[in-house]
């Protein structure tokens, strides 16, 4: 077993994890995050994108004992006391979601894309999105809801 501290969503945890125990499985089952769904466990559909330390990643592909001593923000930790952020009422307001499996690392994506880039063209939204499989959208709904937020001049 080894020691990790790791901050979620705005908590610390400190637990003794096994070494090969992956991020994803540390957040559903250790800390009963759910909302971070495992989708391929080979990180190519990005159903568990998340921030490590202000970056997305997928959590599939990190070992536990790798976030010791970061930050990560799970889908989760995006709303704030019940309030939605501008990109999660973009995805409701423009319907980019049907099953949803997808939706928590396509909105994780997303985060990151505007924080780097707060008025990407739709060329940059595909692109910066190409490593979150849907399989119900389309994308369509997906790449407006993101446009959307870029147009406003509020934090995603």
């Amino acid at each position: 077993m080894t020691h990790i501290s790791v901050k979620v969503d705005g908590t610390t945890y400190e637990d003794d994890v096994e070494p090969r125990l992956l991020l994803v499985h540390y957040l559903r089952d250790r800390l009963g995050l759910t909302g971070t769904p495992i989708g391929c466990d080979t990180s190519n559909c990005g159903a568990c994108t998340i921030e490590l330390d202000g970056a997305s990643v997928k959590s599939c592909s990190v070992l536990a004992v790798q976030a010791d001593g970061s930050e990560v923000t799970t889908v989760e930790g995006l709303a704030r006391d019940g309030e939605l952020t501008a990109l999660q009422r973009a995805f409701h307001e423009k319907h980019a979601l049907q099953c949803g499996y997808c939706t928590p690392g396509m909105l994780m994506a997303a985060r990151d894309l505007l924080r780097e880039h707060p008025h990407p063209t739709t060329d940059e939204i595909r692109h910066a999105l190409e490593g979150n499989l849907c399989r119900c959208t389309g994308y369509q709904n997906i790449v407006r809801a993101v446009q959307a937020v870029s147009e406003e001049e509020v934090p995603a």
